[in-house]
């Protein structure tokens, strides 16, 4: 009978997917998920069974789409079928559409590579038993729905908890992700070295502070970003030592990372920007040395590797080189701020709808003085555009270098229209802006 209402749910998720096509009126990223849940509660349960080898989960606060793109590259490019939320829709019916979408009932599946939102973690491990979990970091987001970070780290846990057998794959660097999974079999990755060539480095941005669990405040030897670095305490705490030591040289438009395992060198180049995404890189590069993938394997898996949708992904808007970086948190988005073109024509775009949050006051905190030297108008768009409009005016712009065009597809024309090709554009957008313009 549950086999009988699986296929059921599968043939109508598929019916509402058309219809949905038909119509034109969504992408269809979570609806059919929801509707597919709302027919068969168990649906994801039943699903587990069609992935035949490991089945891989991601969350963290930035990062776990492009973390999650990555591994899934690499075990496509060598031959494996997958099953991956490559869309981003993270949450329990984005998961459960991309398997009422993708599984057919006679096929059977090498793995799954879910992103999974801090938050419905613990939902998804209701349903699916996984093998591996990857940590990215846990920085201050939404906090209208997430809470403090310690909330964040809670969730995260309680998910863990529900499975003893699943195997951590956590950034050392971050103190609160390196101590997730204390009963849990635990594999650390991080950075030993980072250099950075011809790219701006310094941040002024604020970082957390964090206390050890001795009660007194963490100190560091070495600080790459926000609370990212090598921690220690004077009773005697240190960051863990890790079984995946990245080394990185951070370019303008790629990184290059070498990774230390086992007392083995392995080099790797990536077409993708910033330290942010050099994070990204060593967290999937570390997961598919861990599945048994060799140098050679994985570097010809991440030279085909193309940005997901808003994550540092380079296209063309009106034959104009852009570069579109979604940013939704004071850490992330002081570190894409770095990279950012100053001679290029930036848009920022910022809505507060319920999957930005609702509270935007994290403008104040990410370092957009990293902006004050802009060679051209930097359009401020999007239902907060006043709101960025004046975060700049105080990051130092001058007002006639601030132009305010509300409705986002205006914008785009608006920055778009030079006839000078060689003009490029940086699209910085918030979570819905980043939607509306995939969708435009």
């Amino acid at each position: 009978m549950e086999r009988i209402k699986f296929y059921i749910s599968i043939l109508m998720a598929r019916f509402v997917a058309l219809i949905i096509k038909l119509v034109g009126r969504s992408s269809g990223t979570s609806f059919v998920g929801l509707f597919t849940l709302k027919l068969n509660p168990n649906f994801l349960h039943y699903c587990s069974k069609y992935i035949t080898g490991k089945k891989l989960s991601i969350t963290g606060t930035n990062g776990k789409t492009t973390t999650s793109g990555l591994i899934a590259q690499i075990l496509e490019a060598n031959g494996k079928s997958i099953i991956h939320n490559a869309q981003g829709a993270n949450m329990l019916t984005g998961i459960a559409n991309v398997f009422a979408r993708t599984v057919v009932p006679s096929k059977r599946y090498d793995n799954c590579v879910l992103e999974s939102d801090e938050a419905y973690l613990s939902k998804l491990y209701d349903y699916m038993t996984l093998d591996y979990l990857v940590v990215t970091n846990l920085f201050r987001d939404q906090l209208d729905r997430y809470g403090e970070l310690d909330t964040t780290a809670k969730k995260i846990q309680s998910a863990i908890d529900k499975n003893k057998n699943l195997t951590l794959v956590l950034n050392a660097d971050d103190p609160l992700v390196a101590n997730l999974g204390k009963e849990n079999k635990r594999i650390y990755y991080g950075f030993e070295e980072i250099e950075f060539a011809n790219t701006r480095t310094i941040s002024n941005a604020p970082a957390e502070m964090f206390n050890c669990i001795c009660g007194k405040p963490l100190k560091y030897s070495k600080r790459f970003y926000a609370q990212q670095g090598h921690y220690y305490c004077d009773c005697g705490y240190n960051r863990p030592d890790c079984n995946y030591k990245g080394y990185a040289k951070i370019y303008q438009d790629y990184v290059e990372i070498s990774v230390e395992h086992n007392n083995e060198i392995t080099q790797y180049t990536v077409d993708t920007v910033g330290l942010y995404n050099a994070y990204n890189v060593l967290a999937a590069v570390s997961m598919a040395l861990e599945l048994g993938y060799k140098q050679k394997e994985i570097q010809n898996a991440l030279k085909t590797y193309k940005a997901m949708f808003g994550r540092a992904e380079k296209t063309e808007i009106n034959g104009h080189k852009t570069i579109i970086q979604l940013i939704k948190n004071p850490a992330g988005a002081s570190e894409v701020l770095k990279t950012v073109k100053l001679n290029s024509n930036i848009l920022i775009a910022i809505n507060d709808n319920f999957a930005d949050g609702r509270d935007v006051s994290w403008l104040w905190d990410a370092e957009f003085e990293l902006l004050k030297d802009a060679k051209k108008t930097v359009i401020a768009s999007g239902i907060r555009a006043n709101d960025m409009a004046l975060r700049l005016k105080y990051a130092g712009l001058s007002s006639d270098k601030i132009k305010v065009v509300p409705d986002l597809f205006e914008a785009i024309n608006v920055i778009s229209s030079s006839e000078d090709k060689n003009e490029e554009i940086t699209i910085l957008p918030s979570y819905t802006a980043l939607l509306q313009i995939k969708n435009r």
